[in-house]
């Protein structure tokens, strides 16, 4: 956009900058998620997470200069690190396991249709021939902020919360609540929830170190961690920041390219709503994140090739080229949103134990961020100056994705947050006497709801 070429130039390193920017107030939101959702609770961060973005995107849209936009960017950063850790979080946790993979992967659902509005947002104001083009889409990131602080204040608290802050009858209310009043079942989820979570939380950590403590927790963290950075080795965001540069590379220049992403952004969503009805649930964890490792050499390579046998200044443009370099950026998409987009969050935030599940969710999405920015850094430069060789990286990195996911990953398909000590192999502490008893009153109370029934 000329006019935003205008005020903050169009560098390269600048233009790293100003997502990276973003990407590191992410990290930093993330980290001190943990903390606050322990704290306050999931409803109240995602609020606090709400009014940082209202600031932020404020900053952005009014800037004036370079370093007003990086210190808005920065803040608006920090909202977003806050939210994509514990929306994921409070999704697990209020979700049933049989269509937990469902609800969770809804986030990356909405992520999609973000990136669309995005794209069209962007590809529309650039006709605007004002400053107007580019405050406007910046300003528009207000209003889901807004919509989202006042939304979540009808939603229930997460009943695993509740108990772990002594709020139990609460608690059992939420649960009865999210089973339709189904007394039979609510009954059943709550007096596991109550005595797993009551057993757990004399030994709730929030010391970091605690997450590598045995060889279970370990396995864990590592999981969690390792799903979230491989989401950053597919390259999916350097598509999603950088893509007009790409198609640059392609011989595709200006409106056209903005274009292109525009179309590009809705592809992934179709896909994704697809793969998280009707397959994620049936199919699990592992295989489709073996296949998207899989897909990824395949298309980064064909890209590649493609890049290096046309370059820019050949004496004339293959057409065929540019087409089958588009299919290979879009086939990306699609193979991203069925595989990584969807269950690298939920399966980042299920695997940790009710002990350790803040501060591990927390720890998983700071590694994705801290790549994200990394990657965010280095992609205008690496396009820019070696072209094809940049791509051979994402082509590397999902085979070593591929050959972990194959090797140490878990199937955690039905599951309850409950059971995932089960699935890593490690024992769950036993209860007290004190809460033997209360979970021996909860059994009393459900035979008589049963009878009442």
């Amino acid at each position: 956009m000329d006019h935003y070429v205008a005020h903050f130039g169009d560098d390269p390193s600048i233009k790293g900058a100003i997502v990276s920017t973003f990407n590191g107030g992410c990290f930093f939101g993330a980290a001190g998620a943990g903390w606050a959702n322990d704290r306050f609770g999931r409803k109240r961060t995602i609020q606090i997470g709400c009014i940082f973005a209202l600031w932020g995107c404020a900053m952005q849209s009014g800037a004036s200069n370079v370093a007003t936009l990086l210190i808005g960017r920065i803040v608006a950063g920090l909202a977003i690190g806050v939210l994509s850790m514990t929306v994921p979080l409070y999704n697990t946790e209020v979700a049933p396991p049989k269509i937990r993979g469902f609800l969770v992967g809804l986030n990356q659902q909405m992520l999609g249709i973000g990136f669309i509005v995005a794209n069209w947002v962007g590809y529309g104001c650039q006709f605007i021939k004002s400053d107007v083009s580019w405050r406007l889409p910046l300003g528009l990131q207000m209003l889901p902020a807004g919509l989202l602080f006042v939304g979540i204040h009808f939603l229930p608290f997460s009943p695993r919360w509740l108990l772990e802050v002594g709020r139990d009858d609460e608690a059992r209310k939420v649960v009865l609540k999210l089973h339709g009043n189904d007394k039979v079942a609510a009954d059943e989820e709550y007096t596991k929830m109550y005595t797993t979570i009551k057993a757990e939380h004399s030994i709730k950590s929030r010391r970091i170190s605690d997450l590598w403590a045995t060889r279970a927790m370990a396995h864990r963290t590592l999981v969690a961690v390792g799903v979230q950075v491989f989401c950053q080795f597919t390259g999916i965001n350097v598509i999603n920041y950088y893509g007009p540069q790409m198609y640059t590379a392609l011989g595709i220049n200006g409106g056209k390219a903005l274009l292109v992403q525009g179309i590009y952004g809705a592809v992934g969503p179709i896909a994704n709503i697809f793969f998280i009805t009707l397959i994620l649930d049936r199919v699990g964890r592992k295989k489709p994140l073996l296949f998207g490792a899989g897909s990824f050499v395949v298309t980064f390579s064909i890209l590649a090739a493609i890049l290096a046998t046309n370059p820019l200044d050949a004496p004339e443009t293959n057409a065929s080229a540019q087409r089958a370099g588009i299919a290979m950026i879009f086939l990306t998409s699609i193979f991203f949103s069925l595989s990584f987009g969807p269950v690298s969050w939920v399966l980042a935030s299920e695997v940790f134990p009710t002990s350790t599940r803040s501060i591990g969710t927390s720890v998983a999405t700071c590694a994705n961020w801290a790549f994200n920015t990394l990657l965010s850094q280095v992609a205008p430069l690496g396009i820019a100056r070696v072209g094809w060789k940049f791509y051979m990286l994402f082509v590397s990195l999902n085979f070593v994705d591929f050959i972990a996911i194959a090797l140490f990953f878990p199937e955690t398909k039905g599951k309850s947050l409950e059971d995932m000590n089960q699935v890593f192999g490690d024992v769950p502490p036993e209860p007290t006497n004190k809460e033997v008893k209360n979970s021996k009153q909860l059994h009393s109370d459900e035979e008589k709801s049963v009878e009442a029934t």
